[in-house]
């Protein structure tokens, strides 16, 4: 009985957070110190402090990853599946009702579609601005992120995303490597290494089978969850950073036009909850409620299981000078990944005369600086591209 106060709970308090927690990764960080720690002290700041460099780490949405985290240590794995559940399906459910309402009535070419791609300049740029400073704080930070961006522009494909993550780690390891020892206490981790190797080998397995499965029946919803989970297994930085990727997996391919995935991504930015909820989006233009659901799991899944598998390992893990040191030469690549996509496909594909560039500049101000709701400068910014197209 005891167990089960304690999954509702769960269940409760991480639906409260998926309905109310706008504003973006960092943002959710936010919410959950205050719910999690200072409210209900399910764990002590250090600890806290430890998921979010392991979840940082980790290809995949850090916020979600940290709130799984979280229900693991509180409630076993049922426990992260229920966080997982509560604080995403309120942002699921509405980007698949948006996807549907565009499918339904053809709302495709409307004005109002340009404000919610102009609005996705702004979100995109202040997510470059934000993670830079935190990120790039010196020349040798900035010179690896611009030449990321360099390259991704140059090589503008998944492989390519994937080799320039593994050479910056390289450059990281090598410039960074103090060699000095860390000496941090434990954190209590209530799932076992034998349950950790288990999800590790699922996730490995699914990676390298998956493209395998997808080529011996190559069917729309095959290919979906191959795309989906091959994705979510390869993304550092967060939500932001799963654009370029997404769009070179779905847009070249004729699954969904350029209007329609951008207005998606703005779309994304008006409803609380993890920005890997856009994979919802687009399986649901794609492929109606069905696809929905497979790209809702096969996005998320990778991230499930690497916290699971990593977790039990994290306290040697941290400990680690040689893996600080690599992870300080990934994190300065995302933000040159992310800012390469502000370019293409954001900018290029948004900003197409001086008003929409006047747009997207109010609505930068208003997130930047005013620290206006994004839902709010999204509805404004959709009303924007409505009065644009009347001038």
């Amino acid at each position: 009985m005891v167990k089960w106060k304690t999954y509702l709970e769960i269940l409760l308090v991480s639906t409260r957070l998926g309905l109310t927690s706008f504003g973006g990764p960092v943002a959710h960080l936010g919410y959950f110190q205050n719910e999690y720690i200072k409210k209900r002290k399910w764990l002590d700041e250090k600890s806290y402090a430890d998921l979010i460099a392991l979840c940082q780490f980790l290809p995949g949405p850090a916020s979600s990853q940290v709130g799984i985290s979280i229900g693991i240590i509180r409630g076993g794995l049922f426990g992260g599946l229920l966080s997982w559940i509560g604080f995403t399906m309120p942002s699921v459910i509405a980007l698949v009702l948006f996807a549907l309402l565009l499918d339904g009535i053809g709302m495709e070419s409307a004005s109002w579609i340009q404000g919610l791609k102009i609005v996705a300049v702004a979100v995109v740029a202040q997510a470059v601005l934000g993670m830079g400073k935190k990120l790039t704080p010196d020349r040798t930070t900035i010179t690896i992120a611009v030449l990321a961006a360099i390259a991704t522009l140059l090589f503008p494909t998944s492989l390519g995303q994937i080799l320039i993550i593994v050479i910056a780690g390289l450059i990281g390891y090598t410039l960074f490597n103090k060699g000095e020892a860390v000496s941090l206490p434990d954190m209590e981790i209530k799932i076992n290494r034998k349950q950790g190797i288990i999800a590790l080998s699922l996730f490995f397995i699914m990676l390298f089978g998956l493209p395998v499965i997808n080529r011996m029946f190559p069917t729309l919803f095959v290919g979906l969850f191959d795309t989906f989970f091959r994705v979510g297994s390869i993304v550092f930085g967060g939500g932001h950073v799963v654009l370029p990727l997404l769009e070179r997996e779905v847009v070249p391919q004729g699954l969904i036009s350029s209007e329609s995935f951008l207005a998606g991504y703005g779309a994304a930015q008006a409803v609380p909850g993890p920005l890997f909820t856009f994979g919802s989006y687009l399986g649901a233009a794609i492929a109606g409620w069905k696809g929905a659901v497979i790209a809702t799991v096969a996005i998320f899944l990778p991230s499930f299981l690497l916290v699971v598998g990593v977790l039990p390992f994290w306290n040697k893990i941290r400990k680690n000078t040689h893996f600080q040191a690599a992870l300080t030469g990934i994190n300065a690549a995302v933000v040159g990944i992310l800012l390469a996509a502000l370019y293409d496909p954001v900018w290029t594909s948004a900003i197409l005369q001086p008003l929409d560039f006047i747009l997207g500049l109010i609505a930068f101000t208003l997130l930047v600086y005013w620290k206006v709701p994004p839902w709010i400068v999204v509805v404004l910014t959709a009303l924007g591209g409505i009065m644009i197209s009347y001038v």
